[in-house]
C-alpha cells in the first residue's frame, strides 16, 4: 500500500529542473538570465533570496577604481604633512610637546610605537619630513611634493586624514580589503560584495578584475560567497591579457564554439548531480564569459587607439610611468565599457615596496613618480569623459608610517592614523576630513575603521550591506561600518 507524506518532496531539486530546462536553451546562457532576473532562489528551508543584480538604492556611482598601494604608503610624506617632525627631529616623543602620544591609556603599547633602551630612554626619535609640501587647488590642501599631478586634482578629492585599523603587519592588507583580521579566517573583500550584489553592465567583460601582483594573503576575494565572486586577473598585455585567454590551437570561431557548447553541456550534467557546487558553477559561468572576452578584453587593451596626447597624459612616454600609466589607461577603458569594480595593486612582492623601514626618501620618491602621473591622468581623463560622476576612485594602503625613525632612515608601520583619498561617484572634492595629532601619531577627530570606507562605496553603489547577509554568516556591525556623510554630496 502506498502512503503520503505532507513533508517537502526529497526529489530532484528546483535547481536541478531549472538545469533540464536550461540545456534545451543551451544551458549557459538561460542559467545566466535567470540568475540575474533573481528568478533561482535558495532552497525552501530559508526565507533568504539571493540578490536580483539590481541596487537596493537609486545609486550615485555605476563603478569603483580601488588603487592599493602595497607595503605602507607614510601619510605624513604624501596628504598629512607634519611640520612638527622637523621642528623636533631628533628628539625622543617625551622630550617634546607630543609626549601624550606615547601614552599607554591611548596607545595599548604595540611594536610600532617608542622603543627604550636599558636604561628607559627612547631609542625611538622623530624623524624629520623627507619632502617639502604645498597647498594645492582652489581649497588650498596642504600635500607632499611627491604628488605634483594628484595635487593638480585636489578640488575633485576627499582626503581622509584619520583612518585606523588593527593589523601592524601586512595581513592589513587583507583587513583593508574585507573589513577583518587575518588572523579571524577568510572573508569576502568589497570587492566581492559588490559583484555579489550587482547586475552587469557588459557581458562581454568581466564584472570584477584586477591588475598587478597580489600577495598569497590577499590573493581571494569571494570566500564563502564563492569562486565567482574573485576577481578575474588581467595584465596589461594586449597579446596575452589573462589567462586561457586565447585558443592553444589554431582554431577559428567556429569550431571553438562547437567546442565551448559541449563543454558546457558536459558542465550542466555535472551541475545537475552536484548542484550546490560552488566551483561548478562558478567553472560554468566562467567558461562561457571566457569566450566572449577573447575578443573584447584584447579590444580594450588596444591602446593605439587612443591619441598621442591621451597615452602622455597617463605617462606612456616616460619609462618611469609607463608600466602603471598603461594600468590606469586600461582601467579607464574598461570602466567606459562597463566593468564595475577594477581593483590595481601597485608594488607587490614580500611586503611591499611602499615598506620603508630604511631609505624612505629614496623609496618614496621612485614609487610616487610611478603613480602619481597616471593617477591624475585617470581623474582627469574620467572627468573629461563625464565618467568620473559615475565612478568611485580610492587611494589607499594598509597603513600609515612611523613619526619616529627606524634605524637611520626609515619609518615603521603605523595604524594608529593614515591617509587615504576618494573621489568621483557622489563625493565632495577640494575638503579634508578628519585629523591627526601634530606629529601623525593618533587619528583624534572622525576617526575611521576601514569599513566606513566600505560603507561609504556600498551606499554610493546603491547597496545595503545588510541586505547582503547570507544564512549563517552574519557579519558583525563593524564588518559594516558606517558610510562617511561628511564626504557625500
Amino acid at each position: 500500500m502506498m502512503t503520503w507524506s505532507h513533508s517537502r518532496c526529497t526529489g530532484a531539486h528546483r535547481r536541478a529542473f531549472l538545469a533540464d530546462v536550461g540545456m534545451g536553451f543551451t544551458g549557459l546562457a538561460l542559467g545566466a538570465m535567470l540568475a540575474q532576473e533573481g528568478i533561482v532562489r535558495a532552497s525552501p528551508e530559508t526565507e533568504w533570496s539571493p540578490p536580483t543584480g539590481q541596487p537596493h538604492a537609486t545609486p550615485k556611482a555605476k563603478s569603483v577604481v580601488w588603487l592599493f598601494m602595497n607595503g605602507g604608503v607614510s601619510h605624513m610624506e604624501s596628504f598629512d604633512p607634519k611640520p612638527e617632525l622637523t621642528k623636533y627631529a631628533g628628539k625622543a616623543i617625551n622630550e617634546t610637546p607630543h609626549a601624550d602620544a606615547q601614552n599607554p591609556e591611548k596607545l595599548k603599547l604595540a611594536r610600532v610605537t617608542v622603543v627604550n633602551d636599558a636604561n628607559g630612554q627612547q631609542r625611538n626619535k622623530l624623524y624629520p619630513l623627507q619632502v617639502g609640501f604645498r597647498k594645492y587647488g582652489e581649497a588650498g590642501i596642504e600635500m607632499s611634493d611627491w604628488v605634483p599631478h594628484v595635487g593638480s586634482c585636489v578640488d575633485d578629492i576627499a582626503v581622509i586624514r584619520s583612518m585606523f585599523t588593527t593589523d601592524d603587519n601586512h595581513g592589513a592588507q587583507t583587513q583593508f580589503h574585507s573589513g577583518r583580521h587575518m588572523l579571524d579566517g577568510e572573508y569576502p573583500t568589497l570587492g566581492a560584495w559588490v559583484h555579489y550584489g550587482l547586475g552587469s553592465l557588459n557581458d562581454n567583460l568581466p564584472q570584477f578584475i584586477s591588475m598587478g601582483n597580489r600577495e598569497y594573503w590577499n590573493a581571494k576575494d569571494g570566500h564563502y560567497l564563492g569562486p565567482a565572486h574573485d576577481a578575474i586577473p588581467i595584465r596589461v598585455d594586449p597579446s596575452n591579457p589573462l589567462d586561457f585567454g586565447k585558443p592553444a590551437g589554431n582554431l577559428t570561431k567556429e569550431e571553438q564554439r562547437i567546442g565551448f557548447d559541449l563543454v558546457g553541456h558536459l558542465n550542466q550534467l555535472k551541475a545537475v548531480e552536484y548542484p550546490n557546487d560552488p566551483a561548478l558553477a562558478a567553472r560554468i559561468k566562467a567558461y562561457e564569459l571566457a569566450f566572449r572576452m577573447q575578443t573584447s578584453v584584447p579590444d580594450t587593451m588596444n591602446f593605439q587607439q587612443e591619441t598621442k596626447a591621451t597615452q602622455e597624459l597617463y605617462g606612456l612616454d616616460d619609462p618611469a610611468t609607463k608600466d602603471f600609466g598603461m594600468q590606469m589607461l586600461a582601467t579607464r577603458r574598461f570602466i567606459e565599457r562597463g566593468v564595475r569594480f577594477i581593483q590595481v595593486q601597485h608594488g607587490a612582492g614580500g611586503a611591499g615596496v611602499w615598506d620603508a623601514h630604511g631609505g624612505l626618501k629614496a623609496n618614496h620618491e621612485k614609487n610616487f613618480k610611478a603613480v602619481d602621473k597616471p593617477i591624475a591622468g585617470l581623474l582627469k581623463d574620467l572627468k573629461q569623459r563625464g565618467l568620473l560622476d559615475s565612478t568611485i576612485v580610492l587611494f589607499a594602503s594598509e597603513f600609515g608610517r612611523t613619526p619616529g625613525t627606524q634605524g637611520s632612515d626609515g619609518r615603521d608601520h603605523h595604524i594608529y592614523g593614515f591617509s587615504v583619498w576618494m573621489a568621483g561617484g557622489g563625493i565632495k572634492g577640494g575638503l579634508v576630513h578628519g585629523k591627526t595629532d601634530e606629529i601623525g601619531f593618533h587619528a583624534i577627530e572622525n576617526r575611521h575603521y576601514v569599513t566606513d570606507i566600505h560603507a561609504t562605496i556600498l551606499q554610493q553603489m546603491g547597496l545595503d550591506s545588510r541586505r547582503l547577509e547570507i544564512p549563517g554568516r552574519k557579519r558583525l556591525d563593524i564588518d559594516h561600518g558606517k558610510a562617511i556623510a561628511e564626504i557625500i554630496a
